[in-house]
């Protein structure tokens, strides 16, 4: 998302650390593209954990290019926040985000296309853009979002297992809008917690609130 500013911190690198190491066979082993998802709750770290990722993987001399699924929602920010206090059923997976859009992009890049057309989403100006992505030389997709443990086609799956409660200090730091103290969006947040509580158990790996790496497959 355009405006967005990731900072890695140390907990991010270290279980990026721990999890390339552990998949580095299979990537090299894959005759296609590999795609690695990244998923958990609001502020709970995807977009820096998919990062710090991709960069162990270049490292290693792979190269990867990261999705994030904010730019794959229907509206701009300030525009879903709305529907969304209109519309009490404007929230989930299959309403507010294209994902047959985002399946589609992925399916390109395991097919090997050379580039694929996204949208791309400014944060400031509230709307949407988009974006060419080469993937000239690219190995690997790390898409991140709450979500996209729900996607399919994936080889290795991260879910991080951290609730709103958790994730208050980053999401204060992170501070987009006025979202902290709203008692609207702690409601969405609580809702959304339920939706993927039960996502950590598709995934191959889960990062705990202490930051602790899990492999589960």
């Amino acid at each position: 998302m355009k405006g967005d500013i990731i900072i890695l911190e140390e907990h991010h690198i270290k279980v990026a650390q721990e999890i390339v190491p552990e998949i580095l066979e299979k990537i090299r082993a894959k005759a296609t593209r590999y795609i690695i998802t990244v998923a958990g709750e609001s502020g709970s770290g995807k977009s820096e954990t998919g990062k710090a990722i991709a960069d162990e993987l270049e490292k290693a001399g792979i190269k990867a290019v990261l999705l994030g699924q904010d730019d794959y929602f229907v509206l701009p920010p300030k525009s879903n926040d709305a529907k969304r206090r209109e519309d009490p059923e404007w929230l989930g997976p299959h309403v507010e985000v294209r994902f047959d859009l985002l399946e589609g992009n992925l399916k390109d890049v395991i097919a090997g296309k050379s580039e694929i057309v996204k949208p791309l989403i400014d944060y400031n100006a509230n709307a949407i853009e988009e974006e060419n992505v080469s993937l000239d030389g690219v190995k690997v997709i790390v898409a991140e979002g709450t979500y996209t443990s729900l996607l399919k086609n994936v080889d290795t799956k991260v879910f991080i297992a951290r609730n709103r409660l958790d994730t208050l200090e980053h999401r204060k730091k992170r501070n987009r809008g006025s979202e902290v103290g709203d008692p609207f969006i702690e409601n969405v947040l609580k809702t959304e917690h339920k939706i993927i509580a039960g996502h950590r158990y598709l995934a191959d790996f889960v990062i705990t609130k202490e930051y602790k790496v899990f492999r589960i497959s």
